[in-house]
């Protein structure tokens, strides 16, 4: 470990390693999604399927050494299918509470915008608060919950689009893309004799680590220059003409935590604009409203008009 670098190397490290070899030839992304996690925030992936959304989902889950659990949204979920239910017990007379998937530590809710509001609407308290209600009772989850949400760019018939308070909830939105040649004549080849079509890995990191590694993210210095030129980006996506929803001060607390995560993946103690520069896609890419004729390239002409601090 280099001078003045963060703790933690040789378990994100081990981490960084299960995931790639989960999700071959996706370096970056898996980067990503560990920046996501170390920054307690949650992640959309937007792709089409069978590109290893699920197989990246319960890689994660292992890699932590936690619980997974996965839901289906289809139309017909409801938001107890989420959150859990009580039920009436003929021996103890009693009511006896079944919790839902979200009291999982990572939650893939496959195809969430093929469900409804309301249902949707259900993840937002477990999101937002790591808690659910249910019965009028308040129930705590895990300190570090992790919702990796999927929904499907091409087909939109029976969909419902998620509101902007969900996707403000969200730290990130990613692609995980199709593999080069090389990495898919690798996956057939790791394919040959296993049955379960699964990659096996042992947990990464051990009970409480990953609480630990989070709080020292949360304690990666951030300079007020840098805070500075943070608060510069968010102010210019609120006028800017192709910009219909700027980003909101929550969406800035969120993305200095991932340029934080960011900054320790790149062992080092203190973030810089690069960092911030480096997490700016996913981070806005999930909460700018951009206008119906708005091209791509927004998110960098707002990097470019903002002065970068020295």
């Amino acid at each position: 470990m280099s001078a003045g670098a963060v703790p933690g190397t040789g378990q994100i490290d081990r981490l960084r390693a299960a995931l790639n070899r989960a999700l071959r030839g996706k370096g970056r992304v898996v980067e990503q999604v560990i920046a996501c996690l170390l920054a307690r925030g949650h992640l959309l992936l937007e792709d089409l399927p069978g590109l290893g959304k699920t197989t990246l989902a319960k890689a994660v889950a292992g890699a932590v050494g936690g619980t997974f659990a996965r839901v289906q949204c289809t139309p017909d979920l409801l938001p107890g299918d989420i959150t859990g239910f009580s039920i009436f017990n003929q021996k103890t007379r009693e009511f006896e509470f079944q919790p839902g998937p979200v009291f999982a530590d990572v939650l893939l809710a496959d195809e969430i915008n093929r469900t409804t509001p309301r249902t949707q609407s259900a993840l937002l308290e477990a999101m937002a608060e790591r808690q659910a209600t249910v019965d009028n009772v308040r129930r705590t989850l895990a300190p570090t919950f992790f919702v990796i949400a999927t929904q499907n760019p091409v087909e939109h018939h029976g969909t419902y689009p998620l509101p902007e308070a969900q996707l403000d909830r969200f730290a990130m939105k990613l692609s995980v893309g199709y593999p080069d040649r090389g990495d898919e004549l690798d996956l057939l080849a790791a394919a040959i004799g296993d049955v379960t079509g699964e990659p096996g890995s042992d947990p990464s990191l051990t009970e409480g680590e990953l609480a630990a590694l989070q709080a020292q993210v949360a304690r990666v210095a951030v300079q007020p220059n840098v805070r500075a030129y943070l608060v510069d980006l968010g102010r210019a996506t609120r006028s800017h003409p192709k910009v219909t929803l700027g980003l909101s001060p929550r969406g800035l607390l969120i993305w200095q935590r991932v340029a934080q995560a960011w900054a320790f993946l790149k062992d080092r103690p203190f973030v810089t604009p690069d960092d911030v520069q480096d997490v700016a896609a996913p981070v806005l890419g999930v909460r700018l409203g951009l206008a119906p004729d708005a091209a791509g390239g927004v998110i960098h002409h707002l990097l470019e008009a903002v002065s970068v601090p020295v």
